[in-house]
């Protein structure tokens, strides 16, 4: 088990649930707002889950700009904003749909970055083995238990940056 291979796993997972939006039928908002509600929570998850266990070792061995991290941090914000705001529409609506746009907008310009940089930047400079111990921690932060823990709130790159170098 690899980190990385589980990022690329949870990405390639939401692609499919923003594809499964395009197919239900505009007019069946039921349908749309349990999708949509599940792939709000689990973009919400997986960026602080990512936030939790993947970006603070990417900074111990890979990022030694910082740049990688500073801007996933802020595409993380971006979707969480987008996520909100589809939040507060009524499901179907133009408005809706235009948030949800922006979420997989903000979304998959984050999993690109990431796919071609942060993650290709860990596998050359992370030990098999810490990928392995960090897979297992990220899915477990995922679980219903720890992610009801993970801190979902937008972050300040440079703040997020400070604190996990201070905690380090």
């Amino acid at each position: 088990m690899d980190i990385t291979d589980l990022i690329l796993n949870d990405h390639h997972r939401q692609r499919q649930q923003f594809a499964v939006l395009d197919d239900v039928d505009p007019g069946d908002t039921e349908r749309l707002g349990l999708i949509w509600g599940e792939l709000a929570d689990f973009l919400e998850v997986h960026a602080a889950a990512e936030e939790a266990v993947f970006y603070p070792a990417l900074l111990r061995v890979g990022d030694p700009d910082r740049e990688e991290t500073k801007d996933a941090i802020a595409d993380h914000n971006d979707i969480r904003d987008a996520v909100r705001e589809a939040n507060g529409q009524d499901v179907g609506s133009r408005p809706w749909w235009d948030a949800v746009g922006k979420a997989r907008a903000a979304n998959t310009d984050h999993m690109g970055e990431e796919e071609d940089e942060g993650l290709k930047d860990f596998r050359r400079h992370a030990s098999l083995e810490e990928r392995h111990d960090l897979a297992v921690q990220f899915e477990a932060s995922k679980t219903p238990p720890a992610a009801a823990t993970l801190d979902e709130s937008d972050k300040d790159p440079e703040e997020y940056i400070e604190k996990v170098e201070g905690d380090a």
